[in-house]
């Protein structure tokens, strides 16, 4: 399914002319219909007005994707800065193009998208670079930061760390170390304690690598 969004129904047309062998189609003119559609129908891929009225660009478009994350958006608008542009694909957009768009090229957008592809201009490339290279780097601090916290646990702490990360029990840690559920805590104190953080929760999140820690606030365990 293929659902289409815009207020003016020359625009509907002409975007139906050119997907109409793609999928079934649907069309939503307003955006209350829109979120109650696309809630119903789940399309495969929105193809989206940018002045749809009261849409609110970007978080309104955000606000869409949360209602079926696994729709495929593509953005159709007249011309728009770079940066504009730049936040739809950041909102989760997976394409832009000119509302004016041939029929024929509309179809080989929803085609490619369809496929996994973005269809982003060449000159907003360097955007989509620049964040790839960012979010690496942010994670290779992470990783090296945590390492080094980690480090400083004894090998018993250490221990105890990665199992309460796989997502086990202060019951099932002992027995797994043939310890009381009293050693366990004590250790866990000590490990939250050189960590700076709370709870369990952030612990197995930073075992994984996925957060560096800085929680101070107390929490019992």
């Amino acid at each position: 399914m293929i659902l289409l969004a815009s207020a003016s129904q020359d625009d509907l047309y002409h975007w139906e002319q050119g997907v109409r062998t793609l999928s079934p189609i649907f069309c939503s003119t307003n955006l209350e219909s829109l979120k109650v559609e696309l809630a119903r129908l789940k399309p495969s891929v929105l193809l989206l007005d940018y002045d749809l009225p009261q849409l609110n660009v970007p978080s309104g478009i955000s606000a869409l994707i949360k209602l079926h994350p696994e729709a495929k958006v593509i953005v159709l608008s007249h011309s728009l800065p770079d940066e504009a542009e730049w936040a739809l694909f950041r909102t989760g957009v997976k394409g832009v193009c000119r509302r004016d768009i041939d029929g024929e090229q509309l179809h080989s957008v929803v085609t490619a998208v369809q496929r996994g592809e973005l269809w982003i201009r060449r000159t907003l490339s360097w955007h989509l670079l620049n964040e790839l290279v960012t979010i690496t780097q942010e994670k290779t601090k992470i990783k090296q930061a945590v390492g080094e916290l980690l480090a400083n646990l004894t090998q018993r702490e250490y221990e105890i760390a990665t199992l309460v990360g796989n997502g086990e029990s202060n019951k099932q840690i002992a027995r797994r170390l043939d310890i009381t559920e009293r050693t366990v805590k004590a250790h866990l104190t000590e490990v939250f304690r050189k960590l700076d953080i709370a709870d369990r929760l952030k612990l197995a999140l930073i075992v994984k690598g996925s957060i560096y820690p800085g929680d101070s606030s107390k929490m019992s365990h």
